[in-house]
């Protein structure tokens, strides 16, 4: 059962006296409370960081979710975060949110690598290194199915990258938001250290997994330097979360692998 921030944190980030609102997404965690959103973290260090980026980001024709303040200057109470609302529902636009993908990582370019990354060690984490051949399968989390030995099979296709990595927000899909004529608005950060065509490429791999892109989105795309094999990294991320995420499911995992079978001709094999 989901579980609102308690008062205090309300009476903290400078919240009026409201119910809050459970909202989509957001792991059934994220709040929206008069025009402030508050959601949980586990990573104190991570979401300072973001609030401490994105306080003052500024973006051309982007909207972002700024960051709130606690009355004592705090960006985290009690594990609370909280960020401003920003108007918008999450579109099939897909061109339109790699397009805003683009323009973040453009702004984001010389932000030097934060330390909480290397320690951080959650599901995703773990599939973001795995996919990328930084660590074995050492705790056996993707098996020995059908599934997992085409996982072995396209991570041995892998082949060395040049491209430079930066910060770069890893889950664009589903947290672009729009609305009307206004800017795109991006939501929820998800930070990781990887080139900003492995996010592009996790984008078409998630629309065409859950929101029915096809080939036209894929091959507008194939212009990108290397973007085959960030399309087999992000294919490989996403099936090593599918793998061991304890909630997947057999559609889930159905999905991916329709979605992987139509993507690897564009494989770079």
């Amino acid at each position: 059962m989901p579980v609102p921030p308690p008062d205090h944190v309300l009476a903290a980030f400078g919240v009026p006296a409201a119910i809050p609102e459970l909202l989509e997404g957001g792991q059934q965690q994220t709040w929206r409370c008069a025009d402030t959103v508050l959601k949980p973290t586990a990573d104190t260090a991570e979401a300072a960081w973001i609030a401490r980026t994105f306080e003052t980001l500024r973006v051309d024709l982007l909207r972002l979710a700024r960051p709130v303040r606690s009355s004592d200057g705090r960006w985290v109470v009690s594990g609370w975060t909280a960020q401003k609302f920003v108007v918008g529902r999450a579109a099939a636009r897909y061109e339109d949110i790699l397009a805003a993908g683009d323009r973040l990582h453009a702004a984001l370019t010389d932000e030097p690598r934060p330390r909480f990354l290397a320690q951080r060690d959650d599901l995703y984490s773990w599939a973001d290194r795995l996919a990328w051949g930084e660590i074995e399968d050492v705790d056996q989390r993707i098996g020995t199915g059908h599934a997992a030995k085409l996982y072995d099979e396209w991570a041995g296709g892998r082949r060395p990258v040049t491209l430079k990595s930066q910060i770069v927000h890893g889950d664009l899909f589903g947290n672009v938001l729009f609305a009307g004529s206004a800017a795109p608005a991006i939501v929820d950060i998800t930070p990781y250290w990887r080139p900003p065509a492995f996010a592009a490429a996790i984008v078409v791999v998630d629309a065409v997994s859950w929101g029915g892109a096809g080939d036209e989105l894929v091959e507008s795309c194939m212009e990108r330097h290397e973007f085959g094999e960030m399309l087999r990294r992000a294919l490989l991320f996403r099936l090593g979360v599918s793998l061991a995420h304890p909630r997947s499911t057999a559609e889930s995992m159905v999905e991916v692998m329709s979605a992987a079978q139509m993507l690897r001709p564009y494989l770079g094999e």
